[in-house]
């Protein structure tokens, strides 16, 4: 996930506010988005939030966090449309002011003056930001690749960069992503040809392919292989539906027919239809993933059928998609990847493509971003080492970076971190509730009820309900050692005068997770309740349920 400041004549700008998925560390989340505490604090010389394209690592955290610092939003027409979707949802469309740049008109804000500069991605409409201050200028690249055919959109501007390359680029703050990646990218061309070919070659059976969604062009690609093949064409998921429709809405797509919904899809003969559908990581509730565990509800796939899988694995999605190849494998589909054939190009620069930035922006100085440590340095080695530039300067999350006046240096550090986004809002990493929810999955939690006489003394046996600590004959069992454990703690804190409710509570806690940890090692969040009768009072289910 991204997001830049750029601090000058004590004003702020911001480029970019993405997301990013949880991973298993953090149960029942889905999405983490950036701590904005900083510039939150300094929201009043805030001039503008300039976003750089519609993918979620860029502007998928806005609607989360734009109350915290209230500014204008500078957008593209394409990543209007994905914002404008994501602003109603939050109830926000009304409240958030929205600026469609629609040419390279600067814009003046501030003390900076912003000009886009168009260059290819695996999405529309990407724009790097050439940053003008009276100190110098920044060109903020953004995520990039020169493609000499990229079938939708523009090309890259490599006379733009070239121009303010003439004119002087203090910092190039660069992509990273594919640093370790000799030659180029590749071309979107090249896909079209190989997703053409390979659906012309399997005249039967049923076609899917799995994408990621906000590829507009791999979207029309996947729609003239049906064409080609004579097939009808049909997306399934929500998020393609709704890049479809931003692209159309942007004036894309309008030579290709409008695809059939899964719905009307269904029923074609097999040999007749090629689904494009979501999922391309594996993900739970993506399309993909349903299908290939037989859970979709308009879609199967068997024996003779072709799953193609048009994207890359993105590190730490391995494992979740090799369970749906595994799963399609089984079911007899034919599953083809980027390893086996042309079905996909990545969207970011590979180190021939660097070279030639560097060769057309001429800065003083490089800033690698996007990309783990490892790529920043290697990027940072690899543009004054190979690519000719005088001076790099690897940051990392809070760096801040002074580029002028004077000699470039870092300086300080400001705080930084990650929220993650719960239905109850923005929770912090390090708050209980996460913290249990993580002792939770690993452990398990158990349940304890005493139900205890004026003496308190046990009128029954304790009541003990375990989950996510043992299964079957192994939780029966346990369940009984640890009642038997419980009877003996509470005899023995009872002693020679009756024990308080806090003192038998304890007492039971104790038993249990002496018990659970002889047994398997784990130790599971644990509560009790102590239910004590009055003389003569009978136990009630009404009783037991109050204290449950």
């Amino acid at each position: 996930m991204n997001l830049t400041l750029y601090g000058a004549e004590g004003k702020w700008l911001m480029v970019d506010c993405g997301m990013t998925f949880a991973d298993e560390s953090l149960p029942g989340i889905d999405l983490v988005v950036p701590d904005p505490s900083f510039i939150a604090s300094e929201a009043d010389d805030l001039v503008g939030l300039v976003v750089t394209h519609a993918h979620e690592d860029h502007l998928g955290a806005i609607h989360h966090l734009w109350e915290r610092f209230r500014c204008p939003v500078y957008v593209t027409p394409f990543a209007a449309e994905s914002l404008r979707l994501k602003l109603e949802e939050a109830g926000l469309r009304d409240e958030v002011p929205v600026h469609i740049v629609r040419d390279e008109a600067p814009l003046d804000l501030g003390p900076f003056r912003v000009t886009m500069i168009g260059l290819t991605h695996s999405t529309l409409e990407m724009q790097a930001l050439a940053i003008e201050t009276r100190h110098g200028t920044v060109l903020h690249s953004g995520d990039w690749k020169l493609d000499p055919d990229p079938l939708l959109g523009e090309m890259s501007d490599e006379a733009a960069l070239k121009a303010w390359g003439d004119r002087g680029v203090l910092a190039l703050v660069c992509d990273s992503t594919n640093v370790f990646t000799p030659g180029t990218s590749g071309s979107e061309a090249d896909v079209r040809r190989s997703l053409i070919d390979l659906v012309k070659a399997r005249p039967t059976g049923r076609i899917v392919i799995t994408s990621f969604a906000s590829n507009v062009a791999r979207l029309e690609s996947a729609a003239a292989a049906a064409e080609a093949a004579n097939r009808s064409f049909a997306l399934v998921g929500r998020s393609l539906w709704k890049f479809y429709e931003a692209a159309r809405e942007c004036g894309y797509l309008k030579k290709m027919r409008p695809p059939l919904s899964d719905r009307e899809a269904a029923d074609l003969p097999s040999d007749k239809v090629l689904f494009l559908c979501t999922g391309c990581q594996g993900e739970q509730r993506g399309a993909m993933a349903r299908i290939a565990f037989d859970d979709h509800p308009t879609i199967a796939l068997g024996r003779g059928d072709t799953a193609i899988f048009s994207s890359k694995i993105i590190p730490g999605n391995e494992r979740t998609l090799m369970r749906v190849h595994n799963a399609l494998a089984l079911a007899g589909v034919e599953v083809i990847t980027e390893k086996e054939h042309m079905v996909h190009v990545s969207g970011h620069p590979a180190r021939e493509e660097l070279k030639r930035m560097y060769e057309l922006v001429r800065p003083e100085l490089l800033v690698p971003v996007h990309g783990e440590a490892r790529h920043l340095i290697e990027q940072a080695r690899f543009g004054v080492e190979e690519g000719g530039v005088p001076a790099a300067q690897v940051i990392l999350n809070g760096d801040v970076l002074r580029l002028a006046p004077g000699k470039p240096q870092l300086v300080g550090e400001v705080p930084t971190g990650r929220l993650a986004v719960d239905p109850s809002g923005l929770v912090v990493m390090a708050s209980a509730m996460l913290q249990h929810r993580r002792k939770l999955s690993f452990n398990g939690a158990a349940m304890i009820v005493l139900v205890v006489d004026e003496d308190s003394e046990l009128v029954e046996d304790p009541r003990v309900v375990l989950l996510g600590v043992a299964d079957g004959k192994g939780l029966r069992q346990l369940t009984e050692d640890i009642e038997i454990a419980i009877d003996k703690e509470i005899a023995r804190v009872n002693g020679r005068r009756p024990a308080d409710d806090d003192a038998l509570a304890e007492a039971a806690v104790r038993a249990l997770r002496r018990v659970v940890r002889q047994i398997n090692g784990r130790r599971p969040i644990t509560e009790c309740e102590v239910v004590r009768l009055e003389d003569g009072e009978q136990v009630s289910v009404k009783k037991l349920k109050e204290a449950v």
